[in-house]
């Protein structure tokens, strides 16, 4: 066996790889700053309008967001957990994870959607979607840190694009999915009027297929802030460079409270995301349907 291998000739898979890596970065060198920039202003933006009010204030405003969408009990968790966090000195760094998940949860929907429609509308996209997908999400996600340093360097870029490209395959698939599990003959009934295959998808598909696609959102969401950590290790502020000095340093208190400041974050935008699903036009009609029925 050992002979077959040696006769076996080698595949510079990874040299072809670098080849197109510095190939990306000598010809559209330019983008690559543009991407750095904004992303970084964005981020940066966001951050600083997320930490300008006191914290009682943002505390209030995420407790009052919680009572209107789901109710008092959540808005009890909310103002245990939030409280938690302030009391906990880590209130700085969850705004800041906050605004890089919120920026690497936009630009993977913006990306995710539209890919997600033209896969559900002509399989040959689909087909070839599906093995870049695959990619993407078996793809262990310190592989990406390497050409996305190379292009970025070290900070906070870097760890939203590799957050970008590690949470967007569910996002795609579950719009995929969504679109394709309209019904038929509600789809028929739209082309027998006359409608134009853009009002179809807008006014019939994308309604109907809201709750999969939240769904698909709020996966985005959940796998943004699992890339906390590496995020850190890679410059990016927030609470992941606040486990990743814990580790480093071997400190348990502080990463267990930077841990819990993380799942109480994750909760949060978990909630919310997931009612706003529920108040989807298709979603209420579910359930009105099967009050009736009952």
């Amino acid at each position: 066996m050992g002979d077959v291998v040696a006769q076996l000739p080698r595949v510079p898979l990874g040299d072809w790889f670098q080849a197109l890596v510095s190939w990306l970065e000598n010809s559209i060198g330019p983008v690559f700053d543009f991407v750095d920039l904004a992303i970084r202003s964005t981020v940066s933006g966001l951050t600083s309008i997320l930490l300008w009010p006191p914290e009682v204030v943002v505390l209030a405003i995420l407790v009052l967001l919680a009572l209107w969408l789901r109710g008092w009990r959540f808005a009890l968790f909310t103002l245990v957990g939030f409280g938690l966090v302030i009391s906990m000195l880590e209130f700085e760094p969850a705004m800041q994870t906050l605004a890089l998940v919120l920026v690497a949860t936009v630009i993977a929907v913006v990306i995710s959607v539209p890919v997600g429609i033209l896969a559900a509308r002509h399989r040959r996209v689909s087909l070839l979607v599906r093995p870049v997908l695959d990619l993407m999400q078996t793809m262990p996600a310190f592989v990406y840190l390497i050409p996305v340093i190379f292009f970025f360097n070290i900070g906070t870029v870097p760890g939203v694009v590799a957050t970008v490209i590690f949470a967007l395959p569910p996002g795609v698939r579950l719009t995929e999915l969504g679109i394709r599990q309209v019904d038929t003959e509600v789809v028929e009934a739209g082309e027998a009027f006359g409608a134009p295959p853009s009002r179809i998808l807008t006014g019939i598909q994308l309604p109907l297929a809201m709750p999969s696609i939240m769904a698909g959102i709020n996966q985005v969401i959940m796998l943004s802030l699992s890339m906390v950590v590496i995020a850190g290790m890679v410059g990016a502020e927030g609470l992941g460079t606040e486990v990743y000095t814990a580790v480093t340093r071997v400190q348990l208190g502080p990463g267990f409270e930077a841990g819990v400041a993380v799942v109480i974050l994750a909760v949060y935008l978990d909630r919310i995301t997931a009612v706003l699903s529920d108040r989807a036009p298709a979603a209420r009609a579910a359930r009105r349907a099967a009050a009736a029925g009952a």
